[in-house]
């Protein structure tokens, strides 16, 4: 018997407040998630800063890898097998890129990739290629094992099937997050019927399609997705919260740069600070790692820095405004950020526009830049057809991009009238936060 095909004398199983389990039967399954790296998602919050706003959304990468995984476990094991445009032989690798697909996110995942420039994408294969114990896993399947997992990943893999099953409109990555944050943040937006789609996925070439049968069941994710991004994920409050996280390291990468000297020094940025970030620097951060600093910097001398460490440890986050990119919005901008620099207060950190956009749904459109792969109906006389065309739900919301701005800063600072008490009334009347008689609303 080959390792690839070796299986555990007992099936293993995890208890999962979503699946109920996760069955795990293939030892290389079990040995890539005792590896370090992979245990290292458990440090890794799967929400971000959205634990500041829904108390109960401390879940993790991990919980949401082994998710990922069990959902195509079932796709695979239970709806494919036997059927003739599916191959057995790929079992294996769908299995791996899903439990892998997120092994290389960063703390606080999106915001820490923004402010550095990184991409999650890269460092999972990274990972996976390089000197780790997930490589060396992959490797004892086969020489070349590792490399169609970075390429699944990197969506180069020849098989567009496997490819499908983790990243798509429809896959196991956006089916597992979407119950299961709304699981653990309280809400019932993120619902629908996984048990309905997963009946009617079909392999084809190329592709995994629904049958026509289950288009409603697609509906309803569609639309759960729609809602969930909207009254979860671009949370104004989250997103206040993201826009403190964010200031924090770009203060932080700016004191480094120009010499300041930290009480407590940030050697776990120092190659991320130089943009030369290794794959051993960057498994070494983590969750508690960054928070860790955050406490520390609280008591630095640099006032910038201590206040937003400040904010984020002790939830003191920034109010906000609605605000659209019109030419009188942006005069009014203009005109708030000379008042923020007279009134001392640095509108670099403290005077920020913030906006959240989400496209539901759409079809590859040639030309364009980011590829999405199309949900395909499966018709009853063998026809495959675009979903849009045959949803009118899903046609009404197709190709329409959504978008939302924010303009943020700190009200405390604001009412704070101890000094500059002209200039401040004078902002907080521009950002229409006091009545007819002057008083703070």
């Amino acid at each position: 018997m080959t390792y690839a095909s070796e299986k555990l004398p007992e099936e293993k199983v995890f208890k999962d407040p979503v699946h109920r389990y996760i069955h795990v039967r293939d030892k290389i399954i079990w040995d890539l998630i005792g590896t370090k790296e992979f245990q290292r998602l458990r440090r890794i919050r799967q929400l971000g800063t959205t634990f500041l706003t829904f108390h109960g959304a401390e879940h993790s990468r991990f919980n949401h890898s082994l998710g990922v995984y069990e959902i195509v476990r079932r796709i695979v094991d239970d709806v494919f097998r036997g059927r003739p445009e599916w191959n057995e032989n790929e079992r294996l690798l769908s299995l791996c890129a899903a439990l892998l697909h997120d092994v290389g996110h960063g703390p606080f995942s999106h915001s820490f990739e923004k402010v550095f420039h990184l991409d999650h994408e890269d460092f999972t294969q990274a990972i996976i290629l390089g000197n780790t114990e997930i490589n060396r896993v992959l490797s004892k399947a086969g020489a070349e094992f590792p490399k169609k997992v970075a390429e699944v990943i990197a969506k180069t893999y020849k098989n567009k099937q496997v490819i499908s099953l983790i990243s798509s409109q429809i896959d196991a990555d956006r089916m597992d997050y979407l119950q299961r944050d709304a699981f653990y943040t309280g809400v019932q937006y993120g619902h629908f019927d996984m048990e309905r789609i997963l009946r009617v996925m079909r392999p084809r070439e190329d592709q995994v399609v629904i049958k026509y049968s289950g288009m409603h069941a697609v509906e309803d994710y569609i639309m759960s997705r729609y809602q969930m991004y909207w009254q979860v994920y671009f949370h104004p409050v989250t997103r206040s919260a993201e826009v403190i996280l964010s200031k924090i390291l770009h203060r932080a990468k700016a004191l480094y740069e120009n010499n300041y000297s930290f009480q407590a020094d940030p050697v776990h940025f120092y190659s991320i600070f130089k943009g030369d970030v290794t794959v051993e620097d960057y498994l070494k951060l983590d969750e508690s790692i960054i928070l860790y600093y955050f406490q520390e910097w609280q008591k630095e001398k640099d006032p910038i820095l201590s206040d937003l460490c400040n904010r984020f440890i002790n939830r003191r986050l920034f109010k906000y405004v609605e605000f659209q990119p019109s030419n009188e919005q942006l005069m009014k901008l203009i005109e708030l950020t000379n008042l923020f620099k007279k009134a001392g207060i640095d509108p670099e950190y403290y005077l920020v526009v913030d906006s959240s956009s989400d496209l539901p749904y759409d079809f590859y459109r040639p030309g364009e830049e980011e590829e999405r792969l199309p949900i395909h109906l499966l018709m009853p006389n063998g026809e495959i057809r675009e979903l849009s065309r045959e949803s009118e739900i899903v046609d009404a919301i197709t190709g329409k991009r959504r978008t939302d701005h924010k303009l943020y800063f700190p009200l405390d600072f604001l009412k704070d009238f101890s000094e500059k008490r002209n200039l401040k009334k004078q902002i907080l009347e521009i950002l229409q936060l006091t009545d007819k008689d002057g008083f703070i609303l």
